[in-house]
């Protein structure tokens, strides 16, 4: 983790962090207390939806608490490295209240996308909060 991320967290008291897997085939760091709103809303959305058991499933059933060593490293579990693919070198991103860890592979191929897979949103289909937002 690098030190700037690393000693803002430590400065909000957090050394907790939870790190989970997302669709893209990423990991996200999340730190604990807005891992645990998250995962209460998560667990009492209605699980009728098969979409939510899936995401439910997803987030909560890879679910790895970690904590910072002396280095300031994070130990991740196989599972976990497995799902993203790390083998050697990552490439960490800020996200607001999370952080997503990527194979610098699979990164490079992801953002080298994003652009076009904006481009081609429809007006007429965007979500309401994105609408809203001043960019």
């Amino acid at each position: 983790m690098p030190k700037h991320h690393r000693d803002r967290l430590e400065a909000d008291g957090i050394t907790r962090l939870m790190v989970t897997v997302d669709p893209a085939h990423c990991l996200l760091i999340y730190p604990m207390p807005d891992w645990l709103e998250i995962e209460s809303q998560l667990m009492n959305a209605p699980n009728t939806d098969p979409r939510i058991r899936k995401l439910q499933r997803l987030f909560v059933g890879y679910a790895t608490e970690v904590e910072f060593d002396v280095n300031g490293r994070i130990l991740l579990p196989t599972a976990l490295r497995d799902y993203a693919g790390i083998k050697k070198k990552t490439v960490l991103i800020g996200q607001g209240k999370k952080c997503e860890l990527w194979s610098e592979d699979a990164f490079e191929a992801a953002s080298e996308q994003w652009p076009d897979e904006l481009s081609d949103v429809d007006p007429e289909n965007v979500p309401d909060a994105i609408q809203q937002l001043i960019i």
